[in-house]
C-alpha cells in the first residue's frame, strides 16, 4: 500500500492530496480571478479533457488545476480517502 495519499480528479488524473491547499467553485468570482491570473503566469493545469470546469484545485506550489468534478465530490474523496473512479461523475458531464 502506498504511503502517499492521492486525489483522483477525473479522467485518470491524480494530485497528491497533501499538496492541495483549497478547492474552489470554478464559476465564483474568486475562482474566475484565480484562473485568469494563473493562466497569465503559466501556472494553470487543465485536467478537464474539454469538459465543463466545475472546480479549481489550488496547490501549495501556487499551481491551479482545473477539474470537471464538483467541489463536493472532490472534498468527499479527500475526507473518505475514496479515490475510486466514479464513471457517472465523468460520463454525465459530456454534454456540459
Amino acid at each position: 500500500m502506498s504511503k502517499f495519499k492521492v486525489l483522483s480528479i477525473g479522467f485518470g488524473n491524480i494530485v497528491m492530496a497533501s499538496r492541495v491547499i483549497s478547492i474552489v467553485q470554478a464559476d465564483s468570482a474568486s475562482g474566475k480571478r484565480l484562473r485568469s491570473e494563473a493562466k497569465e503566469s503559466g501556472q494553470l493545469v487543465d485536467a478537464t479533457q474539454g469538459r465543463k470546469t466545475r472546480s479549481i484545485i489550488v496547490t501549495d506550489s501556487n499551481h491551479l488545476i482545473l477539474s470537471n468534478l464538483r467541489v463536493e465530490s472532490l472534498s468527499r474523496r479527500i475526507e473518505e480517502g475514496d479515490n475510486t473512479i466514479a464513471g457517472e461523475e465523468e460520463d454525465s458531464n459530456i454534454d456540459q
